[in-house]
């Protein structure tokens, strides 16, 4: 896959600069929390990849998730979560609520790529 437009949706300016550096070979668009998510899903229509972490504030990555999953236009968006809940059953809960992959923190940026040639 080849994203024309990505959008990263964690609450820490950090890992929005680790994620600019990474992947600047994309357009990325940067939200905070799911609110902020669903509002740039509806300003940028050409959006075709998420990268989303679990723990926010206002609305977590998984609320976010179930939203745009019941949603017929972005239930297909391909979303790889990228979080620190480590744990099995935080991977399968996140597949369960539709995440395309599940990617543990701390990780490496050819994680990333190697997830987004994947899909």
């Amino acid at each position: 896959m080849q994203p024309r437009k990505v959008l990263v949706v964690d609450d820490s300016k950090l890992m929005h600069k680790m994620y600019e550096v990474m992947l600047r070979q994309y357009p990325l668009v940067y939200a905070m929390d799911g609110r902020q998510a669903l509002d740039r899903l509806q300003e940028h229509a050409d959006i075709d990849l998420v990268l989303l972490d679990i723990n926010m504030p206002n609305m977590n990555g998984l609320e976010f998730l179930a939203q745009i999953r019941t949603n017929g236009a972005h239930q297909d968006l391909p979303v790889i979560i990228i979080s620190t809940e480590g744990r099995d059953e935080d991977t399968q809960r996140g597949l369960e609520a539709g995440a395309t992959a599940y990617i543990k923190k701390p990780f490496h940026s050819e994680d990333i790529l190697e997830k987004i040639s994947q899909l």
